[in-house]
């Protein structure tokens, strides 16, 4: 596992909410990651933020050689022990980076970003523009973000500018001609809240090809 320190503030609060807890995702893979990439001829991929690993695991399980990059010391330790338990420990790849300040090297047959959102500084535009880099040619990017608060949220516990799907496409300022957008979409999801609130919550998708 290569470590590369990650300045405070957003490492600390980042660390401390892994360190300070037990698990703190469900383990499995996220939804919309399987739908989007279940057909994808495995290759190389980069998990960006991949937390306790559940993503590159299941990425890893399907063929992949997986490199998942985290701010999180503890994260990505928790990371490491899930995929030896899977078996898919020599396929997988653990890096420390606070993303923008740094990020993996090398190009990537998939890059998947999930839900780069924070309640503490992230230069959102910096990392989702050094991801489309990343992608090798003929390669995919795969970005999922929430597209505003739980439905049972009533009262948002921080300031969030959540994105929308053309804003994403705008800010990746992509080279035209260069990529192709194979899926563009918004997608709900059941949620229930920590009091046992049903409700529903939406996400953004883009899946986009490189030429």
């Amino acid at each position: 596992m290569t470590d590369t320190p990650a300045p405070a503030p957003a490492a600390e609060f980042w660390e401390a909410r892994y360190r300070d807890t037990g698990r703190v995702w469900s383990g499995r893979p996220n939804e919309l990651l399987v739908q989007e990439a279940a057909e994808l001829a495995p290759g190389t991929a980069l998990d960006l933020g991949c937390g306790e690993g559940a993503d590159a695991v299941w990425l890893a399980s399907r063929g992949w050689r997986v490199t998942g990059a985290d701010i999180s010391a503890t994260a990505l330790e928790r990371a490491a022990g899930h995929a030896a338990e899977a078996g898919v420990g020599d396929r997988v790849a653990w890096e420390r980076h606070e993303l923008g300040p740094s990020f993996p090297e090398g190009s990537f047959d998939l890059v998947s970003a999930h839900y780069l959102q924070s309640p503490v500084a992230l230069d959102q535009q910096t990392v989702l523009r050094a991801a489309a880099r990343a992608v090798a040619p003929g390669g995919t990017l795969l970005v999922v973000m929430h597209a505003g608060w739980p439905s049972w949220q009533t009262e948002p516990p921080f300031d969030a500018v959540f994105p929308t799907l053309d804003g994403v496409l705008a800010e990746l300022a992509l080279p035209a001609g260069e990529w192709s957008v194979e899926t563009r979409r918004t997608a709900r999801r059941p949620s229930v809240s920590p009091d046992g609130v049903e409700g529903f919550r939406e996400d953004h998708v883009w899946r986009l090809r490189r030429a």
